[in-house]
Formats: C-alpha cells, sequence, structure tokens
C-alpha cells in the first residue's frame, strides 16, 4: 500500500499562516507567519519545496478557512513552483464521519482537527482549538465527529470590550497575575477572559462527558493553547501542530485509496 511520505502542509487561517514540512510521516519543522506576510510565506514554500521535490510521493496540500489569501498563495506557489497544490476538503476528502444537521457546513480547521485527534488517539476525545476563535468539538469512540461549540477568542473579546464601551483599554492579551482579585482595569479585563475562557471550556466538556456517559480526552491546540492550558489539569495533551497533522492524515488517507469515511453518518 502507497504510503505519503515527503509533504509540504499549509494552514491559511484568519490571522496566519502555519506551515509544516513533513519526511518519513513525521513533522520535521513548522512556523508560523501573520497572514500579511506574504513574501516569507511564499520563500519558505519554496525553499521546502527545493529539499523535497525529487522524493517520493512529494505534495503540496492547502487548508484554510481564509479564501482571499489561499487563494492568493495559491496561485503564486504554482507560478513558481508549476506544481498543484491540493486542497484539503475539495480535492482530499477529509477522513472523519460526521454527524451534523444536513445544511451544516463546518469549517475544515475543525474536521482536521478531528481527524488528526482521533488518528492519534483511536478513541472518544475533544479537541480544544484556542486561536481567533474557540472551537470545543467532540469525536465519539467510533470516530464520528459531533459537532461542538465556537465562541471568541480571547484578543476578539479583549477588543470587543474595548470597541462597544467608553472606558475599557485597548490591551494585549496575556495571563493574569497571580492574584484572585483584578486590582486594575486591565487585570480585571484579563481574569474574566482568561478564566472565562477556561471556565466555559470545562463546563462544556463536563456537558459532553454527560452526554456521552464517559469522559473523553482532552487535546488543546492552536496559538493560545499553552498560555491558557498549560497548567490546567483537565487537559490531556497540548498538541500545537494538530491541524497540520490532520492535512497529513488526509493527504496519507486519500492516497492509500482508503477515504470510506467521508460522509455524513444519519441518525
Amino acid at each position: 500500500m502507497a504510503t505519503l511520505s515527503n509533504l509540504i502542509a499549509i494552514n491559511v487561517g484568519n490571522t496566519r499562516t502555519h506551515l509544516g514540512r513533513f519526511s518519513d510521516g513525521e513533522l520535521q519543522e513548522s512556523v508560523h507567519f501573520e497572514c500579511d506576510d506574504f513574501t516569507p510565506i511564499l520563500q519558505k514554500i519554496v525553499g521546502w519545496w527545493k529539499e523535497i521535490a525529487e522524493k517520493p510521493q512529494a505534495s503540496i496540500v492547502l487548508a484554510s478557512v481564509n479564501e482571499s489569501e489561499s487563494r492568493r498563495l495559491t496561485s503564486a506557489v504554482k507560478d513558481q513552483l508549476s506544481v498543484n497544490v491540493y486542497r484539503a476538503g475539495d480535492d482530499l476528502p477529509v477522513p472523519i464521519a460526521r454527524q451534523l444537521d444536513p445544511e451544516t457546513i463546518t469549517g475544515i480547521d475543525r474536521l482536521l482537527n478531528a481527524a488528526a485527534a482521533y488518528d492519534l488517539l483511536k478513541q472518544a476525545c475533544v479537541v480544544v482549538d484556542v486561536g481567533t476563535a474557540i472551537t470545543i468539538d467532540f469525536i465519539d469512540g467510533e470516530g464520528t465527529f459531533q459537532g461542538g461549540a465556537i465562541a471568541p477568542g480571547a484578543r476578539l473579546q479583549l477588543q470587543s470590550l474595548h470597541d462597544h464601551t467608553s472606558a475599557l483599554p485597548e490591551i494585549e492579551f496575556a495571563a493574569p497575575n497571580g492574584e484572585a482579585f483584578g486590582r486594575s482595569t486591565s487585570q480585571a479585563m484579563l481574569q474574566g477572559v482568561f478564566h472565562g475562557i477556561r471556565g466555559m471550556v470545562w463546563k462544556l466538556i463536563e456537558r459532553y462527558a454527560e452526554e456521552y456517559g464517559a469522559f473523553p480526552t482532552i487535546i488543546a491546540t492552536g496559538g493560545d493553547a499553552d498560555l491558557i492550558f498549560k497548567n490546567d489539569e483537565l487537559i490531556d495533551q497540548i498538541v500545537p501542530d494538530l491541524t497540520l497533522q490532520g492535512i497529513y492524515v488526509t493527504a496519507k488517507t486519500a492516497l492509500a485509496g482508503r477515504i470510506d469515511k467521508d460522509v455524513d453518518v444519519k441518525k
């Protein structure tokens, strides 16, 4: 059976682009850029491609929730390298079953995270992705994506507080100090956002566990995962590159001809 050996994975998010280079099934290197850092993003992809182009099963696969940036990047990569850029979810179906409302269009990042988490654990799990938005998604023990919850990320919450009030300042997100009480306006805002996110995640996972009848394994990912959940006893693993791993699993499954789960599972 064919296996994917060499891959450049590209994840274009709302504010950042995440690149990964896989070799022999392992993620060898990953980097983040702001989406508007277009030239260094393209240079990194071109440089990596020169390293792997002559190796077996070399491919470039992109996933995106930012359509304008992904179109721009895909066009530039094709112009520079004269190679196909495959789209996860379009050219390559994500290998995760789904039990969702028929009209639902789920973000590709959520599906890739689910596929990667189940491929890693082979058991019921929750993926907490903490970035521009926060998603808390449940995958059951059969590997079916059941959906979850979406909330604004920490920076969106802080920006909203500033934009929609007359007195609250514009501040950078950080962990609050160790005191129980926020004794300044900025610390009070950080306390509310930081612990609000942690409390929301705890409550939702408790609900998922009650509904499922067992407590799932919890994986956190996303740009703010380490800052928010590093010392949280609820989280079993923090996997910063989970979406890139999902791109790899998607490409590997497609190449091996084992795509048999890209269907909605009806009740």
